[in-house]
């Protein structure tokens, strides 16, 4: 919407700034941020009137699970509050119309959906089981299929959505994957990167504070691949209009920045499957769209142990009857080893800043 003042420059001067994405980038980031603050009180009320709270494991299952009792009953599905103050500002900052900004959008608003379900599958159940896991692989499945469709069809990405870029190199890996195996792919990565963020929420503000340092990375990334010079000089793929997505990861950060204000130890709130699986799906596709999914494994590095910690987990204990772990997710591993919850949330911040870094830097290193 304030993407239009800009018009107006002939009638006072100063509102041609509209029109650059760092700009815009940086407001929606600072509005996102404010309607966080100011919304945040009002979900907390509203959330615990509703009696919508988390329901722990019970101690019985493990001796960590008795340590965090105390939590049980705080309010969840505060991912509502992220989807609203990001949409809100989104359609106000990014620039309408534009093809990658809205099929992100509806990512975030979907993936939403299906946390909000298992979220209140749970509360109904009282019960910290939600859905079934095949139910709920299926319904981001069938997001991840929708969106291969549109991104081969979309005219800004049709030329590279078959293409597949690994970091450190000039040119594509691979120029033309085929459609059923570059639909593989962006199932892989909308469905991992979802997932992945799902099973980094077990700790107070660790999942929103690692997606705040995603989301700046690629709110560099995004900004040079739908820049033309930038992305010539840099080598990268020049995806027209994707320098609007750069906008909606300024929207994304400052509704990480205002949700963590609520969610940090000892949380208020917490974001439920609504917010994570909402935040991993938009991340997801964002890097699919500026062909930088590969490289997701280096900026979401924390999300990346997370999820493999648990498969590494399962497949020892079901191969050989054995753990690997002294608990996965391995946040959970570093807890039974006597780490605070607030030592293993800031050094596992400190970890997804240092990832988001170097996958900055690999753009120069090609």
């Amino acid at each position: 919407m304030f993407y239009y003042l800009h018009l107006l420059e002939n009638v006072f001067s100063p509102l041609r700034v509209f029109q650059y994405v760092t700009v815009r980038a940086f407001c929606g980031a600072g509005t996102s941020f404010l309607i966080s603050l100011l919304l945040g009180p009002v979900a907390i009320r509203w959330l615990r009137f509703l009696s919508i709270g988390q329901y722990e494991r019970k101690a019985t299952e493990s001796p960590l699970y008795a340590q965090k009792a105390h939590k049980e009953g705080t309010p969840t599905m505060g991912g509502f509050l992220i989807i609203a103050s990001m949409s809100i500002s989104v359609l106000l900052w990014a620039q309408p119309g534009n093809a990658l900004v809205a099929l992100t959008l509806a990512t975030l608003c979907y993936m939403g959906l299906v946390g909000f379900w298992d979220d209140y599958m749970k509360t109904e159940r009282k019960q910290s089981r939600g859905m079934r896991p095949r139910g709920k692989l299926l319904l981001q499945i069938v997001w991840g299929l929708l969106v291969a469709c549109v991104l081969m069809i979309l005219p800004e990405t049709t030329g590279t959505a078959r293409s597949l870029m690994v970091p450190f190199l000039k040119d594509p890996l691979i120029r033309d994957l085929g459609v059923l195996v570059a639909a593989l792919l962006v199932i892989v990565v909308v469905v991992g990167a979802s997932n992945a963020v799902n099973l980094t929420d077990g700790l107070d503000g660790l999942a929103i504070g690692c997606s705040g340092s995603v989301a700046l990375s690629y709110l560099i990334l995004a900004y040079v691949a739908g820049h033309f010079s930038f992305a010539s000089y840099l080598r990268v793929p020049y995806i027209s209009g994707s320098s609007e997505l750069a906008v909606f990861c300024g929207c994304m950060l400052g509704s990480c920045l205002g949700f963590l204000w609520f969610n940090c130890h000892p949380a208020h709130m917490f974001m439920g499957d609504t917010g994570s699986l909402a935040l991993g799906g938009a991340i997801g596709v964002i890097a699919l769209a500026i062909k930088q999914e590969v490289l997701l494994m280096i900026v979401g590095g924390v999300f990346v142990i997370e999820a493999a910690s648990v498969i590494i987990q399962v497949l020892s204990f079901k191969l050989t009857g054995k753990r690997v772990f002294a608990m996965a997710p391995i946040h959970h591993h570093f807890e039974m080893r006597k780490w605070s919850e607030t030592q293993v949330t800031v050094r596992f911040w400190i970890l997804s800043i240092i990832c988001a870094l170097i996958g900055v830097l690999t753009l120069k290193i090609r």
